[in-house]
């Protein structure tokens, strides 16, 4: 067992664009019986507008403050008890701020599917303001990927939803 979960239950599921984050998320907080929780959905309801219109009118740094202030709302929330799974944008992990913040909070699972899967399951949607041009796409995926590394455990399952069996394979619980 990983005694951060003991201490602060939460699992973060780091990774990028279309990775399975949510997805996964929400079968392994069932499984589990803990809350889940999408940070873009909860910047979205606080914000009262999408990331894409978040994006559009007020750019990345405030969406980026938004998230940071969710993800500190997220620890606050675990910390009196509340066990949850957390599905982290995209960038969020890549942030050295949000990492530091959740690094003694319970644990960081990076969930890494080959690149092509990737793309295939986010282009040519409306709702991703970074997936609009497949070769910034590639570097943007390229230039995450070593924050994304350390992340304490990696699942490299290629199927959605990402490892649920080498999630649990992992003993965490």
């Amino acid at each position: 067992m990983d005694l951060r979960l003991k201490r602060v239950p939460v699992i973060w599921l780091a990774g990028f664009m279309g990775c399975g984050k949510s997805t996964t998320g929400k079968l392994l907080s069932k499984k589990l019986g803990w809350r889940f929780v999408d940070l873009d959905a909860e910047i979205e309801r606080v914000a009262g507008k999408s990331v894409r219109v978040i994006f559009e009118e007020d750019g990345e740094e405030a969406f980026r403050e938004l998230e940071h202030q969710q993800l500190l709302d997220q620890i606050r929330c675990s910390r009196q008890g509340g066990a949850r799974v957390v599905a982290l944008g995209g960038g969020a992990y890549a942030s050295a701020r949000n990492r530091c913040a959740i690094e003694d909070c319970g644990v960081t699972l990076w969930l890494d599917p080959p690149y092509p899967i990737l793309w295939e399951r986010v282009a040519g949607k409306d709702k991703r303001p970074l997936a609009k041009d497949p070769d910034a796409f590639r570097v943007l995926y390229d230039r995450r990927r070593s924050s994304y590394a350390l992340a304490p455990y990696r699942i490299t399952a290629d199927t959605s939803p990402a490892g649920i069996e080498e999630i649990f394979s992992l003993n965490l619980f």
